[in-house]
């Protein structure tokens, strides 16, 4: 009788229940862990693995050391492709900031299905190839293109707008624009408009109410689209491939040269690390800029 009273079931112990207890809330706990793993496979086998092994060749093809660096560095040549990617890579930024700031500032005060026509736009990109785009571009900035012949109409050109830099920013700026809009609309979507109208009220001109109000809440964004679009300008390959010259190539045209026509997979990785720690020194330089920057704002307040 006792038995049947009992809360424990027959055969099991009084501490097994808080055991199973446990080992269930140990489970729950790491169960959003367990659901990532195959992600994290995935990443390792087809990004972090080979990223590791052309890292590892940098410095032991053909044979152990720092020759790959040293044929780098020893080079004027590498350097100023070093350069002229680092270059593009900032003149991409900032033509997207200026042309990507009004449009996402439109975006927000637009109505709702002028904000949907303008997304659609801005998405664009993304559902066309590439390869087609850059063409597209490749025929409307030839010399006998459709841009020189509307030049020609008002008494300039033709204009040299392809195998030259200008080309491949105009191209590089297109594709990358939805990098720069995307992240400015998201943050000042966030933005209570009603700030501007208490600055209005406060005497503040609607420009001054939007450039001491608006602007500072919407850097986080232009933070974000900034490194967006400057990280993946500097791995460009096809547009500046058909858009620019060989006179003008950039790092990731050099990079294809030495691993696939020159089989030279050393050089082809130094290069590779020297443009990730260049970039990551010049991320972690912007990034001490800017907490300089929020300390003195804080610092005045």
């Amino acid at each position: 009788m006792a038995a049947l009273l009992s809360p424990v079931a027959p055969g099991r112990s009084a501490g097994a229940a808080p055991a199973h207890s446990a080992k269930g809330g140990r489970l729950a706990r790491h169960w959003p862990f367990l659901l990532i793993v195959p992600a994290l496979l995935v990443l390792l086998a087809v990004f972090v693995y080979p990223v590791a092994q052309t890292f590892l060749s940098a410095f032991t093809t053909p044979t152990p050391g720092v020759e790959n660096f040293s044929w780098f560095f020893g080079s004027p040549a590498n350097v100023a492709v070093l350069t002229r990617t680092f270059s593009a890579a900032l003149w991409s930024t900032v033509i997207c900031l200026a042309l990507a700031y009004p449009y996402a500032y439109l975006m927000t005060v637009a109505s709702p299905r002028a904000r949907a026509a303008l997304l659609l736009i801005v998405m664009l990109p993304f559902w066309t190839s590439l390869m087609v785009r850059t063409f597209a571009w490749l025929v409307l900035l030839q010399d006998t293109g459709v841009v020189n012949g509307l030049l020609g109409l008002i008494g300039v050109g033709p204009v040299g707008l392809v195998r030259s830099q200008t080309g491949v920013l105009v191209g590089m700026v297109q594709i990358l624009m939805p990098f720069m809009v995307l992240p400015l609309y998201s943050v000042m979507s966030g933005i209570d408009r009603r700030l501007l109208v208490a600055g209005e009220s406060l005497g503040a001109r609607p420009v001054v109410a939007l450039l001491r109000i608006f602007v500072p809440l919407s850097l986080p964004g232009v933070a974000t689209g900034a490194t967006m679009v400057f990280i993946t300008s500097l791995g460009f390959y096809v547009t500046p491939a058909l858009l620019g010259s060989p006179g003008e190539a950039l790092i990731s045209q050099f990079m294809y040269t030495q691993v696939n026509g020159m089989l030279m997979w050393g050089r082809g990785g130094a290069m590779a690390v020297v443009l990730f720690a260049a970039t990551l020194l010049l991320m972690g330089l912007l990034g001490l800029v800017v907490r300089a920057g929020r300390r003195t704002r804080a610092g005045t307040r």
